[in-house]
């Protein structure tokens, strides 16, 4: 198989031109975006630091000023060292392609981000899937973990907290997952896109700190709100990064040096930075239990552990991407489908962005579930 072959991203493929059109967005997996001038505030960015860049090349490993920031801040494994990427996305094609060849086993989570997934599958790997029960709040089963990691796979694959559902691990529950995937000799490879954003626990360490064959992601779009500035980055071991430099020749060659030196000075202030946006993600977090409370039998769902989506079952509401284009195409409200995550009997609803929208995009949701299921 061929990267040609790909399977189409469904949620891109929602989001593609409603992204853009809609004017309540209670879609989205990141807290609100900033606007640079906050950035460079709360940064204490010189505008003469920007205007001194000069429009280079940069190394194919990332700027050392950001590589240095991102090692100080997340603190990885001993022999791991960072790779800057344009967005996490290209962090996930890279690994996967330098790890994984036909025929490998490559467990991965469902429900998914299609990065997690597609890639391996294109790549030729058989994928054992690790379903995360809705029956369970879909809450991780690590005995189903363990039946499916042996001797054969390669790399095991997994992204907590959870787009979309929330969900996360325990410390204990964490120290045993990882000890399931450094047992059996596979890579783990860690998505940690929402790893800052938790409400009820500390984040959990760099999986690296345990597994030396592992490979962890971060960004700058979900628990940042820099979307736009398309920062991500990769902690892996030293002889893997070779490897994955290679098809990164073929990709992006390097990242821009104007984003690497905003994203250098975010992440030095990565405290302040995230300060305002998880104090409105937890203030939208109260905003969404009265909402699930008032909904009643109306909808079915759950406050997350982490992250800024939730996934909740529409009552009567079999497949709710008629419900989700009408809400787009009526209201101007933006909600994801559930089927670009294989439940299509569910919404996956973004809480990050201002309290104001979040409450006019639920009660919008709210009554035109009411009206669709009246109608039928």
């Amino acid at each position: 198989m061929s990267l040609g072959t790909v399977r189409p991203a469904e949620l891109e493929d929602w989001l593609r031109t409603r992204y853009f059109q809609a004017t309540v967005d209670i879609s989205s997996s990141g807290v609100q975006p900033y606007r640079l001038g906050e950035i460079l505030d709360l940064t204490a960015m010189p505008t003469a630091e920007l205007l001194d860049i000069e429009f280079r090349d940069s190394p194919s490993l990332g700027h050392e000023r950001l590589r240095a920031a991102l090692a100080a801040r997340f603190a990885p494994g001993g022999g791991q060292e960072p790779l800057v990427t344009h967005g996490s996305t290209e962090a996930i094609l890279l690994a996967v392609s330098a790890l994984v060849s036909p025929g490998d086993e490559v467990v991965v989570t469902a429900p998914a981000y299609h990065a997690l997934t597609s890639v391996a599958d294109t790549m030729g790997a058989h994928l054992r899937v690790w379903r995360l029960p809705p029956e369970r709040s879909f809450r991780p089963d690590l005995r189903a973990l363990r039946s499916l990691v042996g001797p054969r796979t390669r790399a095991v694959i997994v992204n907590l907290p959870h787009n979309p559902t929330g969900v996360t691990l325990a410390p204990a529950e964490y120290a045993e997952l990882l000890s399931i995937v450094d047992d059996s000799g596979a890579y783990l490879l860690w998505d940690a896109s929402f790893a800052e954003l938790v409400y009820r626990s500390v984040p959990l360490p760099d999986p690296s700190t345990v597994v030396r064959r592992c490979v962890s992601f971060g960004t700058l779009s979900k628990a940042y709100g820099l979307p736009g500035l398309r920062v991500g980055w990769c902690f892996a071991p030293a002889d893997l990064l070779p490897r994955m430099v290679r098809m990164r020749d073929y990709v992006t060659l390097a990242s821009s040096p104007l984003v690497e030196a905003i994203a250098a000075r975010v992440v030095e202030q990565g405290d302040r930075v995230l300060a305002s946006r998880l104090r409105q993600a937890r203030e939208n977090l109260g905003i969404l239990d009265s909402w699930l409370a008032a909904a009643g039998d109306d909808v079915d769902g759950y406050l997350p552990d982490g992250g800024v989506t939730v996934f909740p079952r529409i009552a009567g509401v079999s497949d709710t991407r008629p419900l989700c284009s009408r809400l787009a195409a009526e209201c101007g409200v933006l909600v994801v489908p559930g089927d670009c995550f294989g439940h299509p009997d569910r919404v996956r609803i973004g809480f990050g962005g201002a309290p104001g929208e979040l409450r006019a995009g639920l009660a919008a949701l709210r009554q035109a579930g009411h009206e669709w299921r009246t109608s039928r």
